[in-house]
């Protein structure tokens, strides 16, 4: 494994290359070693901070809604006193919002999550019967399937597995249901989404596997299903900062997404992320003595489909892409039962592979976390969260999480202590996402893992993308974008939040 590169090393080289850097402002003093200043309670102080907002504020802290502006302007602030460049560049999305919902089977209510993007029902809801469709190995997912089952005029009941929900519901659709319930696989709750507003046929719950094999054995039963839900077009903000020194030919770039859902104040989705992030990019300052410029970033609806990291990147001319030597990523960083992950860039436990250099992040981030004495592991680097339009440029990207809503095992909570059998994040997407849903050792040792490989970077970015002439980047990141845009087309942008199959 390689490791991060010794600052007594990094001056050095950055001491030999001070000659072909772009001029800059002067720099102010800066700390020896970032991670050591980065203290627990300051980066919980920014949580409190994002908790009163949304108390204030309707409860959350969603993009388009006063508690996010409330939390834009509280990290500009911040920003701004530390003698940052700061900006809010505006982009405008239409949103999906779900404005009630109520589902019974049999004349029992019926615990189910509506499918982001579902169509709604008529005012005061349906009423149709459920049928059940066969399990095979594709369930759903032909028209071939439905075969031998009537399901018109029904709410269907569909097994999840081997397609995206949207051709799901699409083929029950063309089968003639009114509308389709899908029940989950694995353990745990279904949040899915259909991709977009335009693949939506008939509205569509998703529920979990026990819900779902119990009423698998009531074909026939008295479904009421009432979805009323809303698109609205918002205009909302990014907040983007960047050191006055450095060099703005080869930018470190980090990010995390401010907003968090409409159900609660998204305490450790995310506002552990941005605690993180602003307290690493207050503790380094506004002018710290550099080789590379920093930008930080904050984005903003994340949980519409990464909607503000992708506009921005699509608002940068190649050349201002070329300018960005790579981008770090950090999506809940406290979760209550908290794993240690970094995003697996060099698809080395068979996932997708990132852009050159992005397996050289993974390393340097299980380097600066084994400091801590934290084995972490590779996450699968799927661009589910706000690295994914970076990856699609050809951008070098990575990252870190403490988990989602997937189970801990046994050997995760012998290695890193908590629950076997629990979710990294019981209250994920919930309304207990609160203060209380925190783990503040993890986050701590996260923020500290953070400020050591920015850095690391802001010194030198030549262990991800070598020595590299300014044409040799352009023909890499060519090249590159172009073989991820091979590997994902037509495929929507989805937040971490959300599945689509």
């Amino acid at each position: 494994m390689r490791t991060i590169t010794s600052r007594r090393a990094i001056t050095a080289l950055a001491a030999s290359c001070a000659a072909a850097a772009l001029a800059v402002t002067p720099a102010g003093a800066a700390p020896a070693d970032l991670a050591a200043t980065i203290d627990g309670d300051a980066v919980n102080r920014h949580l409190i901070a994002f908790q009163r907002i949304a108390d204030q504020n309707g409860g959350n802290r969603a993009s388009g809604q006063p508690g996010y502006e409330a939390s834009v302007d509280y990290v500009v602030d911040k920003l701004r006193r530390a003698g940052f460049d700061v900006t809010t560049p505006e982009f405008t999305y239409e949103a999906y919002f779900e404005d009630s919902s109520s589902l019974s089977v049999g004349g029992q209510p019926t615990e189910g999550d509506v499918m982001e993007y579902s169509p709604s029902t008529p005012e005061g809801g349906l009423t149709a019967p459920l049928s059940v469709l066969p399990v095979d190995d594709t369930p759903g997912c032909e028209a071939t399937d439905y075969d031998g089952t009537d399901v018109t005029g029904t709410v269907v009941l569909i097994q999840r597995g081997a397609c995206d929900f949207a051709v799901k519901q699409q083929i029950a659709a063309d089968a003639g249901a009114v509308g389709a319930i899908i029940y989950n696989n694995v353990e745990g709750a279904l949040n899915g989404t259909l991709g977009d507003a335009d693949a939506g046929r008939v509205p569509t719950v998703g529920v979990t596997k026990e819900v779902g094999e119990a009423l698998a054995g009531q074909a026939g039963a008295e479904v009421q299903l009432d979805i009323q839900a809303r698109l609205e077009t918002v205009t909302t903000r990014n907040v983007i900062a960047q050191t006055k020194t450095g060099r703005t030919d080869n930018v470190v770039m980090a990010g995390a997404h401010l907003d968090g859902v409409p159900d609660g104040p998204g305490i450790n989705d995310n506002a552990t992320g941005s605690a993180g992030l602003l307290e690493t990019a207050l503790k380094m300052g506004g002018s710290p003595d550099v080789e590379n410029a920093v930008r930080f970033a904050w984005w903003g609806a994340e949980e519409s489909g990464l909607v503000g990291s992708t506009k921005y990147v699509q608002s940068l001319t190649f050349e201002q892409q070329l300018d960005i030597a790579l981008y770090v990523n950090f999506d809940m960083i406290g979760s209550p039962n908290a794993g240690y992950f970094v995003y697996d860039g060099d698809g080395s436990t068979g996932g997708p592979e990132g852009p050159q250099g992005s397996g050289q992040i993974k390393e340097d981030f299980l380097a600066a976390m084994a400091e801590q004495g934290i084995e972490a592991e590779p996450s699968e680097f799927n661009g589910r969260s706000d690295y994914g339009e970076f990856i699609a440029v050809g951008i070098p990207s990575g990252g870190m999480h403490t988990g989602v809503e997937d189970l801990k095992t046994e050997e995760q909570a012998a290695k890193w202590g908590g629950t076997a059998g629990i979710a990294f994040d019981p209250n994920y997407h919930a309304a207990g996402d609160d203060l209380s849903n925190v783990d503040r050792v993890a986050l701590e040792r996260m923020t500290k893992g953070i400020a050591e490989v920015v850095q690391a970077y802001a010194q030198s970015t030549e262990a991800v993308n070598g020595m590299q002439s300014r044409e040799e980047r352009a023909e890499l990141r060519a090249a590159q974008a172009t073989l991820m845009a091979q590997s994902t087309a037509q495929a929507p942008k989805v937040g971490h939040g959300h599945d689509l199959s």
